[in-house]
């Protein structure tokens, strides 16, 4: 590389343009999380994955009610729940990013050449979201499968270097508010974009075939504006990190302008290609062997391993549920498509409600037992979930006092694990990065277990209430072990 690019970026830190580039990228890609994650993607597949309704008659109500009847998909063979299948394809996501995510945290924090790699991971979601547009029926579902994997991938790989730059281009006392302004930024921006999105769906679409298209449309408007905010970002925010001395002779898997040039004063393409092989394959060793270590260091200490056994166990159940929870309101319930999205919305802005009530209550109760109660309550709502039947004629609004509950639990219990965690870790210390990138490992892990389950179980017994049900299990684990966090061994501290 030359001199010019090895140069650090002058005056970066606390830079007002720079860090509002960086908040903004959340702005820009946060509509993934929403419109394709949580709402208009999950809604829209189950109902491409139905082959048709039938009428069924209730006795106990005396009425007549639309059962769908779905699409098998076919693997190997073998025939499978559409609910499944979507639910091994977010397995196979999570999977893809816990093998990335200590490769690429270790090349962020060793080459520094962040921008390319969000910018490269940034454009693999977006584009993987405008792909949904082609998912039009049971003949591509594959396709449909693929895209919503590959967004996945590229939205969780930005993420890895979207939060390295926190640090680069703001002091410690500036890193909080900086981080919080992102966070609101990005609700702000996926409300907006869900609210445009189903106004165009139900309001101006002029029947179920307009519908479609629109959604479709939808995923293209989400696509569009994750690629076209980021260029804000991309403009302002610096090349650079902390870049290390020790490089190869050129980064050319990194750099495709690299690619085509013959580095002839460097030994040729091959010898500098050898060269990068070779630096990657130590980068991939150094980053597995560095996350086993720190797993090792934090599980010494009793506290910690508690506490990170219980945030596992929980964190099963309530990211798997939250994941699934539309397919669940689609399938089990067979709630209108408005009414689902207005509720996924109301749980959002629930969400930060909560996190203020368990914030305020740990202060008088302590951290530890705010999240036993968190964990109680999403018992609870597993529990309901399990028991609410169609035929009911007040089944509509058994769902919404669930998604109530888990609204409620979900902002409030992340709030307080990370905060908790952050009062467990040994006090000015200087591998905070790498212990919370261990935190997010675990529960990326977490996510593929719960997910796997999941699936595995609406596969076996055509039924998401048995494994909803089934997620109580790791919520009990998970509130039996954060029982055993002791609260005199944390010296000068809050009260946990």
């Amino acid at each position: 590389m030359s001199e010019i690019e090895n140069q650090q970026p002058q005056n970066i830190k606390n830079n007002p343009k720079i860090m509002k580039a960086w908040a903004v990228y959340d702005w820009a890609n946060s509509v993934y999380s929403l419109v394709i994650t949580s709402t208009i993607f999950p809604i829209y597949y189950s109902i491409l994955t139905t082959a048709y309704e039938k009428k069924e008659y209730v006795e106990e109500t005396k009425q007549w009610i639309d059962v769908p009847v779905r699409h098998m998909i076919k693997i190997f063979g073998k025939e499978y729940q559409p609910d499944a299948v979507y639910g091994y394809s977010l397995t196979i996501s999570f999977f893809v990013v816990v093998l990335l995510s200590p490769f690429l945290s270790s090349l962020a924090d060793t080459i520094g050449n962040k921008k390319s790699f969000l910018q490269f991971f940034c454009y693999l979601g977006a584009t993987s979201c405008m792909g949904l547009a082609m998912f039009t029926g049971m003949h591509n579902v594959f396709l449909g499968l693929l895209f919503s994997i590959t967004a996945s991938i590229g939205f969780w790989g930005s993420l890895v270097f979207y939060n390295s730059f926190l640090p680069d281009i703001a002091t410690r006392d500036k890193q909080d508010a900086l981080s919080a302004r992102g966070y609101v930024y990005g609700y702000i921006g996926s409300v907006v974009l869900v609210v445009i999105c189903l106004l165009l769906i139900q309001v101006f679409a002029k029947g179920p075939e307009q519908q479609l298209l629109f959604t479709r449309i939808s995923f293209l408007f989400t696509g569009a504006w994750w690629f076209g905010f980021s260029q804000y970002t991309f403009k302002h925010l610096p090349q650079f990190g902390d870049v290390k001395d020790k490089l190869p002779k050129d980064l050319v898997l990194l750099n495709y302008k690299n690619i085509f040039k013959k580095h002839e004063e460097q030994g040729g393409f091959f010898e500098v290609l050898k060269d990068n092989l070779s630096f990657y394959k130590d980068i991939a060793k150094e980053s597995f062997h560095e996350l086993f270590k720190v797993g090792n260091e934090l599980f010494k200490d009793k506290n910690l391993k508690f506490f990170l056994s219980s945030f596992f166990f929980y964190s099963v159940g309530m990211q798997t549920i939250f994941l699934m929870a539309t397919l669940f309101g689609k399938s089990e319930i067979n709630l209108a498509q408005d009414k689902l999205i207005a509720t996924l919305l109301i749980i959002q802005i629930e969400a930060i409600i909560g996190a203020v009530i368990f914030s305020r209550l740990s202060k008088k109760i302590g951290n530890k037992n705010v999240i036993s109660i968190a964990v109680f309550l999403w018992i609870i709502a597993c529990i309901w979930a399990y028991f609410l039947n169609k035929e009911n004629p007040t089944v509509e609004y058994q769902f919404y006092g669930v998604a109530a509950v888990v609204g409620l639990v979900m902002g409030g219990l992340q709030a307080m694990s990370r905060s908790t965690y952050s009062k467990l870790l040994p006090e000015d210390s200087m591998e905070n990065t790498t212990f919370f990138s261990f935190y997010d490992v675990l529960e990326k892990i977490a996510i593929i277990i719960g997910t796997f389950i999941f699936a595995t179980l609406i596969e076996h017994f055509n039924n998401m209430r048995i494994a909803a049900l089934s997620m109580t299990l790791f919520f009990g684990a998970g509130l039996i072990l954060v029982r055993f966090v002791k609260i005199n061994m944390l010296k000068d501290r809050d009260t946990l």
